[in-house]
């Protein structure tokens, strides 16, 4: 089992640490948490969607843009890996020449669930992303068959679940139109 080099670590640390092995980290509690690789059908998920809120946000002309594997800063010496998340070109511009790592809320994010990450992405990214005070959290779980949009009511996420063929309902996108099997259906290769 591979430890990471360091005990402890600042966020500001963390911005430029690199250990050389060309592994992703998160930051929790100071501490570097090692992301396992994830499969080719949570790539396909992701790069599925990205290209959906791409369009989307092309479509309609917003400022925005949809980044994969950005950082998002959820605490003092805290920072998370989102599957995808949509900023503001003004948020993009800030870190222009700096790490990746979003200190303000971003719009939307959205995690694709791993087997190893169910706990990470339902409970702990949940409250931190709340906290954060992002608008929107969508987690696709393609092991349950489901996708859960969370809305940010009064500090407290409002969970629809979407499941089937059941269309996609975004506040931030409103005029999303995809069904859940599409989304899913893009993580194989039949």
């Amino acid at each position: 089992m591979l430890t990471t080099p360091v005990t402890s670590i600042t966020f500001e640390e963390y911005l430029t640490y690199d250990d050389g092995n060309g592994f992703h980290y998160e930051l929790v509690d100071g501490k570097l948490e090692l992301m396992n690789p994830p499969t080719i059908e949570h790539f396909l998920i992701a790069k599925f969607l990205e290209q959906l809120l791409d369009a989307e946000i092309k479509r309609c002309s917003s400022p925005w843009l949809c980044f994969r594997e950005s950082g998002v800063r959820t605490g003092r010496n805290k920072s998370r890996l989102t599957d995808l998340c949509v900023v503001t070109l003004e948020q993009a511009r800030e870190l222009l020449n700096a790490s990746a790592v979003f200190e303000s809320s971003p719009l939307l994010i959205v995690e694709v669930v791993s087997p190893e990450s169910v706990k990470r992405d339902y409970r702990y990214k949940r409250s931190e992303y709340a906290a954060l005070e992002v608008p929107e959290y969508w987690i696709v779980n393609p092991l349950k068959a489901k996708i859960s949009v969370l809305i940010l009511e009064d500090g407290f996420y409002e969970e629809t679940v979407f499941t089937a063929n059941q269309q996609i309902v975004s506040r931030i996108f409103s005029e999303f139109n995809i069904a859940v099997e599409e989304v899913l259906n893009a993580g194989s290769l039949g």
